[in-house]
């Protein structure tokens, strides 16, 4: 993380640093929110970071899976068979998001 942003006892914000889409590049801060339930017998306040849980692994590992959603990033070299792999651990195109640098694909 960028060392300038360094605050003493800021427990209430991520600071993070953006990989993809249109603000790649940046940093960005992310404040904790406050949910309240009001729809039970009593109120009770949550308050979390609004984030959501991500995994990865590699092609190989992935061999033998059949995942809901997949994403593929296609930034280091690899081998077509490889590709195949990675393409089929899905059961349809929708679920599938392949990610390369601008102007490297073909229609």
């Amino acid at each position: 993380m960028n060392q300038d942003c360094k605050h003493k006892n800021v427990i209430n914000v991520i600071e993070a640093f953006v990989i993809t889409g249109c603000a790649r590049g940046d940093i960005v801060i992310i404040p904790r929110i406050t949910l309240i339930q009001t729809d039970y017998p009593f109120e009770f306040k949550i308050i979390q970071f609004p984030l959501k849980v991500g995994f990865a692994m590699t092609i190989n590992k992935s061999k033998g899976q059949s995942l809901s959603m997949a994403g593929i990033g296609l930034r280091e070299c690899f081998s077509h068979g490889q590709f195949y792999v990675a393409c089929f651990r899905v059961s349809s195109v929708s679920s599938l998001v392949i990610l390369a640098k601008k102007g490297n694909t073909k229609k």
